[in-house]
């Protein structure tokens, strides 16, 4: 099957994996809506399709510290039970019905605490709705498995608080850890701590790095830090020229080390310049283990299905190179080995022969 041949339809329907997506940056626009007017936020608008366009306006300003300032109304909705619940379950439900049949959604419980929640009681939410929506995908007929990954705020001091939360809830579906927010200035061995800690206790993590700072970054959170995957990671471009991989590139392929990339999502934070010459071509073509991701639905006004179809579309991707990351993001899932081989040979390899 050629590209030009892919339809979104078609697309849609493929299993997909996705290891990089923000829950407080993927809710459902109406939802924002409606929960802001119940606990009294004030919006840029409250018609939701002017909502959606707002956010994709204000995130494509090309400024990472900007793009991040959007989450200031999502957050506003989820400071209760009731907010987390709702965007738990529906988050999942999206999911599903996008063809994600793996997903890991992230977020940082110390951002969801305005409202009188602790920590744990906002871990235990979010792990009640996303529970409630893996059932009623199930009972759909669109199974979806989705694990969490805790954020600890490179920038704030709560970011050991955060892993010994991953500690705690591994066995209540917390699957890792990472570090979120601005990225430049707040070098991941700040958190050398809780890294450590996590370590200890055979807690995988991943790291964003290599999006709004280069190589330094990347080589901290893996050789200082021990990270297991990268999120982003576009910049591992710079330690390539002409083909020719220099001593940290060459890690990362040859450890299959995984780069969590978003394309549309670096667009907007100017870490890459069109969809057409974004790093995941050039990098999947030289056997890095890179996977494709949504990063923020709402923020990005994208997902899985929109992804895929811009490579399709803009930078020439077959079926085989969609499953070629989805594959490579089931391998990398932060889950156990005969569960991700399961997903591989039951769901997706058949799912991509049926498009074949």
């Amino acid at each position: 099957m050629t590209a030009t041949r892919v339809d979104a339809e078609v697309i849609r329907r493929l299993p997909k994996a996705v290891l990089h997506d923000h829950l407080d940056g993927g809710l459902r626009p109406a939802t924002v809506v409606e929960l802001a007017e119940t606990v009294g936020h004030t919006l840029p608008t409250t018609d939701p399709d002017e909502l959606a366009a707002w956010y994709c306006e204000a995130a494509n300003s090309g400024d990472l510290v900007r793009y991040i300032a959007t989450f200031e109304h999502t957050l506003a909705v989820m400071q209760t039970r009731e907010g987390l619940l709702r965007t738990a379950e529906e988050y999942v439900l999206d999911l599903a019905a996008d063809g994600v049949v793996y997903g890991e959604v992230r977020y940082a419980p110390e951002l969801n605490t305005n409202g009188g929640l602790t920590l744990a009681e906002v871990v235990e939410t979010v792990q009640e709705g996303l529970a409630a929506g893996m059932a009623k995908a199930a009972a759909a007929g669109t199974p979806v498995r989705v694990g969490t990954l805790l954020c600890g705020m490179r920038m704030f001091d709560r970011v050991r608080e955060a892993a010994d939360l991953a500690v705690a809830f591994r066995d209540a579906g917390v699957v890792g850890f990472d570090i979120a927010g601005a990225e430049d200035g707040f070098p991941p061995a700040d958190h050398l701590d809780a890294f450590e800690h996590l370590r200890r206790e055979s807690v995988p993590f991943t790291i964003h790095a290599g999006e709004a700072h280069g190589l330094p970054s990347i080589h901290q959170a893996l050789q200082v830090c021990g990270a297991q995957r990268i999120g982003h990671g576009v910049r591992i471009t710079d330690d390539i020229v002409d083909g020719k991989l220099g001593r940290l590139a060459g890690w990362v392929r040859d450890r299959r080390v995984a780069l969590e990339m978003c394309p549309t999502s670096n667009l907007q934070t100017g870490a890459a310049t069109s969809i057409a010459e974004h790093p995941i071509t050039a990098l999947k073509d030289l056997g890095f283990r890179v996977t494709l991701n949504t990063d923020n639905r709402l923020v990005s006004g994208t997902t899985m299905t929109r992804e895929m179809s811009l490579l399709v579309e803009e930078a020439g991707w077959t079926v085989e190179d969609l499953r070629t990351v989805t594959v490579n993001a089931v391998k990398s899932a932060f889950i156990p080995f005969d569960e991700r081989k399961a997903l591989i040979e039951d769901v997706v390899l058949p799912g991509y022969a049926a498009a074949l």
